[in-house]
Formats: C-alpha cells, structure tokens, sequence
C-alpha cells in the first residue's frame, strides 16, 4: 500500500514548461511543449458573446453543454452528465463519494488519482479492494481496458484519452457506483478553457454538483464546449489527422533510435537507452518532452503543430 506522503511525491506531471525556459533559456514562446497530450490544432470555435464573458452563466447554457455531451457521447437516459470545470476537479472529489477504504489502481498510470484517494483516507493497492480506478486509455502506456476489468465498489473510468477511439467508451457501462470521467481540453485542444464531464448515475452527481458550488463551469466554457461537441465532423477529421500524425512521429523517432512502446494518437510512449539525456538533447532546441521518475528508459511526447515537425527531426 502506498503511505500518504509517497503517493504525493509521485503527483508529477507534464509541463512545467516555465522551469525548462528557466534553465535552458529562450523565451517561452520559441519553445514547443511536447510534454503534454494534448491536440496541437486546437477547434477553431466561434468566438462567445460578450454576456458570456459579463454575466452569470445561466441554466439554459448548462443544459444545452450537458444535451451535446449525451449526444456525443451517446449517455444512456437513466444516467446523467455533469460539466465540471476541468476533469482533475472531478478526480479530486470521487474518493469522497464512499467511505474510506481501499482502492486498486493499476500503475503506472496518472498520478493524480492516488493522490486524491490518498488525500481522503483511502489505502491505494495493486489486487482488490473497494474500488477501482481504470485510466482508458492508460496514461502513458496507451492500454485499453474492457467491461470484463471492471470490479465491485467504485468504479472510476478516466477517459480523458478515449475520444481518439470512442467505439472503446465504456459509457454504456456506466451506472450504479461506476462513473466515467471525460476530459475536453486534451482532444479539443482547448486546456485553458478547464472544462470536463462526469457521467454517472443522478445520487452521486447529485452530490459532485452540491460539492463544486454554484456555476462551476464559466459562460465561455459553457458555450464553446456546446460548439464543439455539436461539431461532428470535426472530431472526424481530428481523428484521422492525429492517427496520420502519430504514425509520422513513430517513423521520425525510429529512425533516430527509440523504440514505440505505447500511447495513443494524442501522445507517443518510446523507449530510450536514457531518458534523461533525450529529454536534455530536445531541451537544447528548446522541445520539452516528458520523463517518468519510474523509469529511466521511458520518453513521452505529445504531437507538434504544422510547424514543429521540422523542428522535431532536425533536435533527434
């Protein structure tokens, strides 16, 4: 079981690119984040009226966001969804939803579940126990779960990856003390906008929306996520790009010497003879990648935009 203070160590996460330009140099805009999975080429949304910026937001606005999201998403009626203002705000408050106990969570994955789970009382396992955190696709090995690995107690699925591939949702499995979590910045490229989605069962969103306040998610969330999730073929065209994109990337990394292990079309997971040392080498031409305090061999990079790719095969 992991101790309090151990699992905290381990809340490490990408970016931290104002640190990279503090120690290599540049300014922050000659540098090209790769550390990160999130999608390059950003929607291109309509920008919102000024009432979304200058007034509250209302309850139409919320109920439209939240009708596109069970549209995308095809949300089975008896479940409902909640908008939140970024997953992570989610994940910091599902261990709250069952008293304390313990809770497995295949590693490595994202850092941030155990520490929330650790963070209210609860012991983090490898086998067993009651719950279960699922991060489907896994982060960073790229590993897709199926209904068949969901367990007993609570069941928390983090698709924050899964709309590359959205025929692997475990949506239709949500319900009773299984929820889904939905990230929108990664797959929309829209992180700063901090906008997520819970998909559960009506008691225990219930109780997430009590927890977050009123009006946890701004009007210009509001209306741009209803633009994005309406726009279909969009997130079409955006699949098949990152799909190109990845593979572009596997062949450009290969030829350099590192070795695809995993990941998804939204970030690439190789291995390296030294992690560190290529993550020193991108950083001399201001490309900041993501190293694991796990493993010494592992190197994860996200996609670059139109311009980066030169960029990229020129610093490997």
């Amino acid at each position: 079981m992991d101790k309090s203070n151990d699992a905290r160590q381990k809340r490490d996460h990408g970016g931290g690119l104002d640190q990279a330009v503090q120690r290599y140099g540049g300014a922050r805009a000659d540098w090209i984040d790769l550390s990160t999975g999130i999608n390059p080429i950003p929607y291109a949304f309509t920008p919102p009226t000024a009432a979304a910026w200058t007034a509250l937001p209302d309850s139409g606005a919320q109920s439209a966001l939240c009708a596109a999201a069970r549209t995308f998403w095809t949300v089975p009626d008896h479940l409902d969804v909640l908008a939140v203002p970024g997953a992570s705000a989610a994940i910091a408050q599902m261990p709250r939803l069952k008293p304390a106990g313990t809770v497995r969570i295949p590693r490595p994955t994202y850092n941030e579940h155990a520490a929330a789970f650790v963070t209210h009382g609860w012991d983090v396992t490898d086998t067993g126990g009651d719950g279960q955190v699922l991060v489907h696709p896994n982060n960073p090995t790229g590993h897709f779960w199926n209904a068949n690995d969901l367990g007993h107690g609570l069941q928390i699925i983090d698709e924050s990856f899964c709309d590359i591939a959205p025929d692997r949702s475990l949506v239709p499995h949500a319900g009773a003390d299984t929820i889904v979590l939905k990230s929108f910045g990664k797959f929309w490229g829209l992180a700063g906008l901090r906008l997520g989605f819970v998909i559960g069962e009506p008691d225990h969103l219930g109780r997430l929306a009590e927890w977050l306040g009123p009006w946890p998610v701004s009007g210009v969330a509001l209306d741009v996520g209803r633009q994005a999730l309406r726009d279909v073929a969009w997130a079409d065209a955006t699949r098949t790009r990152l799909d190109v994109d990845a593979i572009r990337m596997d062949s450009i990394l290969a030829d350099a010497g590192a070795e695809c292990v995993g990941g998804t079309a939204l970030f690439r997971l190789y291995q390296v003879d030294d992690a560190a040392r290529w993550q020193d080498r991108l950083a001399q031409h201001h490309i900041w990648s993501r190293t694991f305090p796990y493993s010494d061999r592992w190197l994860r990079l996200g996609l670059p935009d139109a311009s980066g790719w030169s960029r990229l095969a020129d610093a490997v």
